[in-house]
């Protein structure tokens, strides 16, 4: 097998072969569609569906074949958002083959799935994922003798592994080239809810088939959430573990700065003013500080950045944050949420976006409503990227992992005190009852967190290229017009002065509050906005930032861009998924005031008791 690089597939027209992957969450999944396609994944819009779906061209034996990840979904007549969009994918979009990925372990809770698919008439593979723990398990399965029963080819694997990978996916392809002329398949839903699945239906076919020993074994997942889920010690431990986190961000991501730094400023002093030297004065000016620094800018957290994620992805690869969100539960339920809300925060700690995507899962839409409201609290990871510059530049080297660990907290602290508020309304009132099922540890492998943290990378260059250029160009406009006119003379001096009645009680210069107003757009924008603003490299800049800015100010900025307006694209998501411009509103409003009303309340806090 082969990768090409992906090609935005044709939507309308079924024009190369289709595979859709079908499972219930948390079985491996997206594991194995990252085997699959390794990184050519691509996310798309699919017309007439609500959410975006990732899906990759890749060539299979010679023959270019589309993979579409479908959302994880306990019941193909199931009623859940995620479930819709399941259903309404089948019917809409004819697929050539589905590939059904089930957990071997709880396969008994999972073959449902397949003899759903069965009825619906789709040519399918079942892929049995995890194998290898279902042998620790000792559960014995017999892939010929299931095969039989489901009328389906079925294939023991083990997608974080590869065991079993090549023959599985041989008789992929070998089940696309038998369907070569023939066209493909849409569901037939009728024929499925004309059907009713008994427990006595699912029984016998994996009667002779499975083998249950008669005392399970003892696991390591059973030792260690002895400790782990300890009602005392859980969550000391588990905060313990994300302040690690955070100071292997800071002890490694921040001296790979320099070299970044090093590589953007040798292309600047090389590359692109020896070449803009023969042009006029403006063209210059425009091209180095009106795009270049503040692309060089962001392109310096690229190291950060890409170490959060991987350290992100081994944590949750791992199966612990799942352990969080039972550990939680019961607190968050006191505030009107649920565990599921706490994961979604942690998701929010990547991007503020597949966050509240992520709320499908919840059928209760006030819980859904009061969780999309918490979520964009988060320290997403362009937040982090704005902190580190600050926290570096104001506070001393050894106080840096700690103050960044403060806003994590806060950040948390935040999101709960308005759940805790705003849950008394009727209108977030939830009785959804909560049902959680923990994965078994497991230690994450190089190649998983690697395609992992580089998609979300690659997910964050994407947004950041998106804004970047246009929002730092239009600072240098703002920065320089009138022409002649420098400093707070600008246009954008003038703006970030008559807003200062507002931003001065929070320790606000403007400067600091016009890097705010473009953050809007996206928070990355607020570091590459300031090296435009100051016209200087982001080491003079962080110089710049250390004399004229105290350390009171500068946690006080910090507290304002963690809790402020999310930026466009988290917006827009807020109003896809609530289907309400009212609540968005609503939403942006909240942010706004709160981010003002808590960096106030530090700040005049800090100058009482003598700190600035």
């Amino acid at each position: 097998m082969s990768h090409c690089s992906p090609a935005e597939a044709n939507l309308d027209l079924n024009d190369v072969p289709r595979v859709a992957m079908l499972g219930q969450p948390n079985t491996g999944k997206s594991m194995l569609y990252n085997r699959i396609t390794g990184a050519n994944a691509y996310v798309g819009n699919w017309p007439g569906i609500t959410v975006s779906l990732s899906n990759a061209r890749i060539r299979l034996d010679g023959r270019e074949v589309e993979f579409v990840d479908l959302p994880g979904i306990y019941d193909l007549e199931g009623y859940s958002e995620d479930e819709t969009v399941v259903a309404n994918f089948l019917k809409t979009y004819p697929v050539d083959l589905l590939v059904i990925v089930i957990n071997a372990s709880q396969i008994d809770r999972q073959i449902l799935t397949p003899l759903q698919v069965q009825k619906l008439g789709i040519p399918a593979v079942v892929m049995l994922n995890m194998c290898d723990e279902a042998r620790k398990h000792g559960i014995e399965i017999d892939p010929e003798a299931l095969s039989a029963r489901l009328g389906l080819p079925v294939h023991l694997i083990s997608a974080k592994y590869g065991e079993g990978y090549a023959d599985a996916i041989e008789t992929v392809s070998r089940s696309l080239s038998a369907r070569e002329n023939m066209p493909p398949v849409l569901a037939d839903y009728d024929t499925l809810r004309s059907t009713l699945m008994s427990e006595e239906t699912l029984a016998e076919a994996l009667n002779g088939a499975v083998k249950y020993p008669d005392t399970p074994p003892k696991t390591l997942t059973e030792k260690l959430d002895r400790i782990l889920l300890h009602p005392v010690l859980g969550l000391p431990i588990f905060f313990a573990v994300m302040l690690l986190v955070f100071y292997i961000v800071w002890a490694i991501g921040l001296p790979s700065q320099d070299w970044a730094g090093f590589i953007t400023d040798s292309i600047q002093r090389y590359a692109l003013e020896p070449a803009l030297s023969l042009g006029p004065a403006w063209l210059q000016n425009f091209v180095i500080n009106g795009i270049w620094l503040g692309v060089a800018t962001v392109a310096s957290f690229i190291p950060l950045i890409m170490l959060f994620f991987f350290c992100m992805a081994a944590v949750e690869d791992s199966g612990y944050l799942s352990r969080a969100a039972y550990l939680m539960d019961a607190f968050m339920r006191q505030i009107g949420l649920d565990g599921r809300a706490f994961v979604m925060q942690m998701m929010g700690f990547g991007c503020n976006v597949p966050a509240l995507m992520g709320t499908r899962v919840m059928r209760s839409q006030p819980l859904r409503l009061l969780s999309m409201l918490i979520i964009p609290f988060s320290l997403c990871s362009a937040r982090l990227a704005v902190f580190v510059f600050i926290i570096a530049a104001v506070f001393p080297a050894s106080q840096g992992p700690l103050v960044l660990f403060s806003f994590y907290i806060i950040s948390f602290a935040a999101a709960f005190l308005a759940a805790a508020i705003f849950s008394r309304s009727k209108q977030f009132k939830n009785t959804e009852p909560f049902v959680l099922e923990l994965p078994p540890y497991r230690v994450p492998t190089l190649r998983q967190v690697w395609l992992r943290g580089y998609g979300e990378l690659r997910e964050f260059l994407r947004r950041a290229t998106r804004f970047i250029i246009v929002g730092t160009i239009a600072v240098w406009f703002l920065t320089n017009f009138p022409t002649n006119a420098t400093g707070l003379e600008t246009w954008g001096g003038q703006l970030g002065e008559f807003l200062q009645p507002v931003m001065a009680p929070i320790g606000i210069n403007p400067y600091l509050t016009l890097a705010l107003i473009f953050g809007f757009i996206a928070k990355e924008v607020v570091i590459g906005s300031l090296s435009t603003i100051y016209a200087m490299s982001s080491g003079l800049v962080a110089h710049q930032i250390a004399i004229t800015v105290s350390p009171a100010a500068a946690y006080s900025f910090c507290l304002f861009c963690l809790l402020y307006t999310p930026c466009l694209t988290t917006v827009a998501t807020v109003k896809a998924e609530s289907k309400s411009t009212g609540f968005m509103v609503f939403s942006l409003i909240v942010s706004l005031v709160y981010a003002w009303v808590v960096a106030f309340i530090f700040y005049q806090s800090a100058l009482l008791l003598g700190f600035s």
